[in-house]
């Protein structure tokens, strides 16, 4: 998605376009689903419902007080097929629940451990799912941006 504006002075023949910015290697999927993810350090279980799976990782809605980079134990079911799928993951991210689009607290985890043919397995499945509507805009890849105004 681009988006355009005039620029003034010397650069003014030119038309701004805005090069969003994707840091995602992987299309998040709106799959809301139980879960189990535990605590490694002490094997507490801190959530039980995903709102989001990518083959790289999830969101899972949680109350408990995590940290970023805090190591936990995730096991799920997310296809027809039945598997379980296992893996060490990481918390990447801590939503605390206080913007507008937010849906509650949660933490985003990236996977460390998932095996490459359940990944691959996750991925044709999550393909069929529809991506979640964005809530905020996405941010704006400056570099991208500036060089395209070279001439």
């Amino acid at each position: 998605m681009t988006q355009r504006a005039l620029v003034s002075g010397p650069a003014s023949r030119h038309r701004l376009t805005l090069v969003r910015r994707n840091d995602r290697r992987e299309v998040r999927r709106a799959l809301a689903f139980s879960c189990e993810v535990v605590r490694e350090r002490d094997f507490r279980r801190v959530a039980q419902t995903a709102l989001n799976l990518s083959p790289d990782g999830m969101f899972v809605s949680t109350d408990d007080d995590l940290e970023v980079g805090e190591s936990l134990i995730v096991s799920f079911r997310a296809t027809q097929l039945g598997l379980w799928f296992d893996s060490e993951a990481r918390v990447a991210r801590i939503v605390r629940g206080r913007r507008g689009g937010d849906r509650g607290a949660g933490v985003g985890l990236s996977f460390s451990t998932l095996d490459r043919v359940k990944r691959l397995i996750l991925r044709g499945h999550l393909r069929r799912v529809p991506p979640p509507l964005p809530s905020r805009p996405q941010r704006i890849h400056w570099t991208a941006t500036i060089l395209g105004l070279a001439p």
